[in-house]
């Protein structure tokens, strides 16, 4: 490892983002506003992924609740990947692949967004909270990474980070959470119309 490596990694990373960002803008845009206009209404976001995509989760619904750049009132947003008792019961009664899913089933009510994080793409608790959500009428989206997996076939939307590198990954679907959230408080500002 030189400089230059060092260098390279922030390149990469660089340049997976304006690659994202061309191709899914104006998806990005109207998901942001979709989010905002539910989320006035009365609906929930809830969030859920494994590891570090369980920190995005978590990093996403905090600034959804508290606040993005703007104040305004705080919306609801859970991410699913933070009650150690429910997880730990759930998985220990249900199995791993069934600690999303039963919380979805539990506090999910149609209108609701479900947004599932998997790098692979073919996390089984999130596909099968995916599952769950398309039961109930919530609507889904996959923050994924690689070739989509088979979250992508399931979503409602799939934005997909083209790569096979798991920080790259992350770091992509990081700086759609940001985005997202800016469009959210653009909207909810007036700041953005439709």
């Amino acid at each position: 490892m030189d400089q230059n490596s060092v260098i390279n990694i922030f390149e990469e990373s660089a340049y997976l983002k304006k690659e994202f960002a061309y191709e899914y803008a104006e998806e990005i845009l109207n998901f942001g506003i979709l989010i905002a206009k539910r989320l006035k209404k009365g609906n929930k976001v809830l969030i859920c992924g494994n590891g570090g995509s369980a920190a995005d989760a978590q990093h996403f619904a905090a600034e959804i609740v508290g606040r993005f750049e703007a104040e305004r009132k705080g919306f609801p947003a859970i991410a699913l990947t933070t009650d150690t008792s429910a997880l730990t019961a759930i998985g220990n009664d249900y199995g791993f692949d069934q600690i999303f899913s039963r919380q979805v089933e539990a506090i999910g009510d149609k209108g609701d967004i479900l947004i599932g994080i998997s790098t692979s793409g073919n996390s089984e608790n999130v596909i099968k909270a995916v599952e769950k959500a398309k039961e109930i009428g919530i609507f889904t989206v996959g923050f994924l990474g690689k070739d989509g997996g088979r979250l992508k076939e399931i979503v409602d939307i799939a934005f997909i980070v083209k790569h096979n590198n798991t920080a790259r990954i992350q770091e992509v679907h990081l700086t759609l959470e940001h985005t997202l959230c800016k469009v959210i408080d653009m909207y909810l500002s007036g700041d953005i119309s439709t």
